[in-house]
C-alpha cells in the first residue's frame, strides 16, 4: 500500500472491506488538524466486528444509520438503532456486532483523528479466505495504541450465533 507521511494513501470516499466488516472514509483527519476523522462502517448479518479491544489514544463515536447495532462495553451491553448513539470511550474494552438479518451501517466519529488509518493499513493482513496474517496486526495494533483480549468475545459470538472473525 502507498504511504505518504507514514500513513496510508487514502482518499475520502475511497472503501476498505475485510473480513465482514467495511469502512468507508468520510473526513480525514489531516483535513482538520488531526482533531477528528469520521468514517462509514458497515458491519454483515449475523458478524462479530473485532475482538474485545480498547484504545489508548481515541474515543468513538457511532451513529447508527441502518440496522441495530450492539456494543458491549464494562460488561454492559448497549443496543442501538437508526438515529441513536453509542459512544466508546478510550480506555475501555468493547466490542461490536450485527446480531441481526441484514447488514448494518453506521457514522463513527474518531477523535483524535489518525486511527481512521488503521482500517486500511490492516486489511492487507485479513483478507477473506487466507489465514489472518497476525504477526503483521500484532504490530498495527501496538502502532496504534490497541489493548486486545483475544479470546473474550467466543461468549458472545456463541450467545448471539454470530459468524467468528
Amino acid at each position: 500500500m502507498e504511504t505518504t507521511n507514514n500513513k496510508p494513501n487514502i482518499q475520502p470516499s475511497q472503501r476498505i472491506f475485510f473480513r465482514a466488516l467495511g469502512t468507508t472514509y468520510k473526513v480525514l483527519s489531516n483535513s482538520v488538524n488531526g482533531s477528528a476523522a469520521i468514517v462509514e462502517h458497515t458491519l454483515e448479518a449475523k458478524s462479530i466486528g473485532a475482538p474485545m479491544h480498547k484504545h489508548t489514544h481515541e474515543d468513538e463515536i457511532s451513529c447508527i444509520l441502518e440496522g441495530t447495532l450492539s456494543v458491549i462495553q464494562n460488561g454492559k451491553v448497549q443496543i442501538a438503532g437508526p438515529g441513536e448513539y453509542i459512544v466508546k470511550p478510550r480506555g475501555i474494552f468493547h466490542t461490536f456486532w450485527n446480531s441481526g438479518e441484514e447488514r448494518i451501517r453506521w457514522i463513527e466519529v474518531i477523535t483524535p483523528g489518525n486511527f481512521e488509518y488503521y482500517f486500511a493499513e490492516v486489511a492487507p493482513f485479513l483478507e477473506a479466505g487466507k489465514p489472518p496474517q497476525m504477526d503483521k496486526v500484532r504490530e498495527l495494533v501496538a502502532k496504534y495504541g490497541l489493548l486486545i483480549e483475544p479470546g473474550a468475545i467466543d461468549e458472545i459470538i456463541k450467545q448471539y450465533g454470530l459468524n467468528p472473525l
